[in-house]
């Protein structure tokens, strides 16, 4: 029979699982991670890495003698590439001129949206037609809208007689703002999505009680809406303005970088040195400029949330 103390006696620890579980249990884990990593590895960090070493060669179309080793050449050219750094400038002009006004749209949208208003479910039906709409159906229904000769907008302005119209993606003025609008237009419904999103989990019982001391809808949206909304907002800016800078498609459709290179972007600029000029090497050199441009914006968003959340 057991004793009293035997009784009180608590349970013997399990013994400790060894070096060898561990290692079974890490292969383990390994396994079942594999699946999502295989592709990430295949698609996105394979082609990242052989980006990288051809930047450091001499790579061409069409070139019969071997592809050589030259180290930072190209980027030693690059640096003196002014057709390049402009390039870069209106990049930087086209991405904060998308990024800044896709916001502050798509934040009013997403209040609107956000309010109990009758037939709210189709509106919001509606306001994401553009995300599923692929960047070159949206380039070619723009380059419509936008033809000289029978363009919905310029038929709009002759008939209020505000002019004959103009050509606006072939103007040297006018081109840029033109794309401008095209990519406010195209990317603000997943804007729009991410900031509903993060309004539907404010407690509606903050309003309320914000409402009920006499607060109006400014300082409720202030006190209220835009600090639990901040963590999304600046989320969402971050990525748009990374996604902005490296545009392609929207923007090759809409003008190939025309007129007179005011709307070259860098990603249009490394695709014409790689598939119209031939020069890989050179192309690559670009790509890691701008992959390391990304970084920082990655390190800089990251760093200011970890500084956030230390301080909360």
């Amino acid at each position: 029979m057991t004793s009293v103390a035997e009784a009180r006696r608590p349970p013997a620890p399990a013994p400790a699982r060894g070096r060898a579980g561990r290692r079974v249990a890490d292969h383990g884990s390994w396994f079942l991670v594999l699946p999502a990593l295989l592709p990430i590895l295949l698609l996105s960090v394979g082609p990242l890495l052989y980006g990288t070493l051809l930047a450091f060669t001499d790579a061409q179309s069409g070139r019969t003698a071997a592809t050589r080793w030259i180290g930072a050449l190209n980027f030693r050219d690059l640096l003196h590439d002014t057709l390049f750094w402009e390039s870069f400038r209106i990049g930087l002009v086209w991405a904060a001129g998308v990024t800044v006004p896709q916001f502050l749209l798509a934040l009013g949208l997403a209040l609107l949206l956000n309010q109990d208003l009758r037939l709210r479910g189709l509106a919001r039906a509606l306001a994401i037609v553009p995300w599923a709409m692929p960047e070159v159906v949206v380039g070619i229904m723009w380059r419509l809208v936008y033809s000289p000769d029978a363009g919905v907008l310029n038929e709009t302005l002759r008939d209020l007689g505000l002019g004959a119209g103009r050509d606006w993606l072939s103007g040297l003025a006018t081109a840029l703002p033109a794309v401008i609008v095209v990519g406010v237009w195209a990317g603000l419904p997943q804007t729009t999505v991410a900031l509903l999103a993060g309004l539907q989990n404010v407690p509606r019982e903050l309003h309320e009680a914000a409402a009920v001391d006499g607060a109006g809808a400014w300082r409720r949206f202030r006190a209220v809406t835009w600090p639990a909304l901040r963590p999304v907002a600046l989320a969402v800016t971050a990525l748009n303005l990374i996604w902005n800078l490296n545009s392609f498609a929207l923007v090759y459709v809409l003008t190939g970088g025309g007129p007179g290179g005011r709307t070259r972007l860098p990603m249009l600029f490394a695709y014409e040195e790689a598939f119209r000029y031939g020069q890989f090497g050179y192309a690559a050199a670009m790509g890691c400029v701008l992959v390391a441009v990304v970084s920082v914006l990655l390190a800089v968003f990251l760093a200011g949330r970890l500084r956030g959340g230390d301080t909360a």
